[in-house]
């Protein structure tokens, strides 16, 4: 009875705290799909991004020199300034509109982008723009509207960019064109399709930063907007990319110290996984109760065991046994009663964590409002090892600690006093 009841709370604790990993493991999955969780957007803290006088403070000011402190920030892996202007992309017939952004294309590689086709950006590149996973699909033709739903070639030197969003639309008669903008139409070549399908990259095109504000000064100025001159060239947001996504909640509060605004996936993920682990806390500790009833269970078979076997302890002592020793010996059989109980428990605890991911799956996504399966059929019950083994050593503990009080009245027994009941 002793073992079955270690068996039931090993088994009762870890698949309790199994299914708070599994919550966790669900949230980050469908964090993920919103977004790298590795990366950090980062907006200036000042309108306009401009210091509002001469020689004031570059808090919040996003800037080459603020660039480089942010490199220096504990857990960022890169950082890049960025431009970003929507505009319309041409190919043959076929037109889109997609905001496009300027980084520096040393970083790319660094924010582990890969390529499905081509390759990323290069220093050297000349008129390059690498396209986001889903942009392809974006290509239609605005004088008929009909999407084919296949991807466009985008890996041609025949592309045009403008600030023009009714390029390549016929012009309707009778439509006035004396007040229609002129906007400059640029040559530029498709180098690559990024590989992700599942963040915010996948949405959007890129070009070298430097190439791209020409590019940007020269369309707001074709819209009448005022492009504001800067003794100090200033930018309104930067990427900045975290090594270890653990280190992402970090470095956000260190660059909100530093007056700046920040955007990331991984805000939503802490806040989620406190859920989480309010959640696991709560079904750890229903599991934990059930561990010590059996503690309980143990004490109680190993005093009966004592008044079972009076009779040997006398005649141990009789015969000269270290009073240690038959303390260590009780204590080493309530040891293995947790042991075996423990390792049982683990079994128990991996069959019902693959029937709860196998057979009960869909169920209970259904009850739980599908929040699994909309979380891309992560896994209900996740058992990392650490667990296991923490449930196990917890195990032998228990039963340890429960065989402590029997092992020392063992001890304390006198031997002629055992003799003599017998």
């Amino acid at each position: 009875m002793a073992v079955t009841g270690v068996i039931i709370g090993t088994c009762a604790i870890v698949v309790m705290l199994s299914i708070g990993f599994g919550l966790s493991d669900s949230f980050q999955k469908q964090i993920e799909s919103y977004g790298n969780l590795h990366m950090i957007e980062v907006y200036s803290g000042r309108m306009g991004g401009m210091p509002q006088t001469p020689g004031s403070s570059d808090k919040g000011i996003i800037n080459d020199k603020t660039i480089e402190k942010m490199e220096k920030i504990k857990g960022v892996a890169a950082v890049t300034p960025v431009a970003s202007e929507y505009l319309t992309i041409g190919i043959g017939k076929k037109v889109t509109g997609v905001e496009i952004m300027g980084v520096k294309p040393e970083v790319l590689e660094k924010f582990n982008f890969a390529v499905s086709e081509g390759r990323l950006l290069q220093a050297s590149d000349r008129n390059a723009i690498l396209f986001g996973n889903q942009v392809p699909y974006w290509f239609y033709d605005p004088n008929n509207y009909v999407w084919s739903g296949n991807p466009t070639d985008v890996m041609t030197d025949k592309i045009i960019l403008t600030g023009d969003w009714e390029y390549g639309r016929k012009s309707t008669s009778g439509s006035n064109d004396n007040n229609k903008i002129v906007y400059k139409e640029y040559k530029v070549r498709g180098i690559g399709v990024l590989a992700n399908e599942n963040d915010n990259s996948a949405y959007r095109a890129y070009m070298k930063i430097d190439e791209l504000e020409k590019i940007q000064q020269e369309v707001r100025k074709a819209r009448g907007e005022r492009v504001m001159p800067t003794a100090t060239k200033t930018y309104e947001r930067a990427l900045v990319y975290v090594g270890n996504i653990n280190d992402s909640a970090k470095v956000s509060k260190e660059l909100r110290n530093m007056e700046y605004q920040t955007y990331s996936p991984s805000d939503w993920l802490e806040a989620m996984k406190d859920t989480a682990r309010m959640i696991q806390g709560v079904l750890g500790g229903i599991g934990g109760i059930s561990l010590l009833v059996a503690a309980l269970g143990i004490t109680n078979t190993m005093i009966m065991s004592i008044y079972e076997r009076t009779k040997e302890i006398g005649v141990m002592k009789v015969i000269g046994a270290n009073l240690k020793d038959i303390r260590k010996l009780f204590l080493l059989e309530a040891g293995m009663i947790g042991f075996i109980g423990g390792v049982f428990g683990l079994i128990l605890s991996f069959l019902v964590s693959l029937l709860m991911n196998t057979v009960l799956s869909e169920a209970i996504g259904m009850v739980l409002g599908g929040m699994f399966w909309g979380a891309g059929m992560a896994s209900i019950s996740v058992i990392p090892w650490w667990v296991a083994v923490a449930a196990l050593a917890f195990a032998i503990a228990i039963g340890m600690a429960a065989g402590f009080y029997p092992a020392k009245r063992a001890m304390n027994l006198s031997a002629l006093e055992s003799l003599r009941n017998e």
